[in-house]
């Protein structure tokens, strides 16, 4: 019982985030994916009896604890959704703003501008975007602190709109 009204009360939440990071992705899922991944994310949370459950330390809410495993489960399992047709190329380096605008639409258009922006900007978008790393991946990689991560993103995100605007 106590499970049942766990589900009930995050499955919203888990659905947004699946449709929030599949949007930015560039992904239009249909709503038998979108149902595997939302599965996929319970599924995580009680692998090894409940263990990313019992890792909560309440050092935020726990809905935003939520929401960053969510999508980390997500962003992972995410790339088997983009068309083996495309090479996965045009969907897969999908650049968009904060608020879901496509920015860049096919890797050699990215590829062009990365190499215009400042080279921290660039490889940020690159592990975020290109690579599909996590806040906590790139943290370990660059060695940027997590709460810094999202501001970065947006400023690096910003600078790509001023070349893509420049044309």
């Amino acid at each position: 019982m106590a499970w049942e009204d766990f589900v009930d009360r995050f499955l919203p939440l888990v659905l947004q985030v699946v449709q929030h990071t599949s949007f930015h992705r560039g992904l239009r899922l249909d709503a038998s994916q979108q149902e595997d991944l939302v599965a996929d994310v319970f599924v995580a949370l009680i692998h090894d009896d409940f263990h990313v459950l019992r890792r909560f330390r309440k050092e935020c809410s726990f809905a935003t604890y939520l929401t960053v495993i969510a999508r980390r489960v997500v962003a992972r399992r995410v790339a088997r959704y983009i068309p083996e047709s495309t090479g996965g190329d045009e969907l897969a380096h999908q650049v968009t703003t904060d608020d879901g605008v496509a920015l860049v639409e096919n890797r050699d258009q990215l590829e062009h501008l990365l190499q215009r922006l400042d080279p921290n900007d660039a490889l940020l978008l690159r592990c975020f975007h290109i690579q599909g790393l996590s806040y906590g991946e790139i943290h370990q990689r660059l060695g940027i602190p997590e709460n810094s991560i999202g501001p970065s993103l947006h400023r690096a995100r910003t600078s790509l709109r001023r070349l893509v605007e420049m044309g």
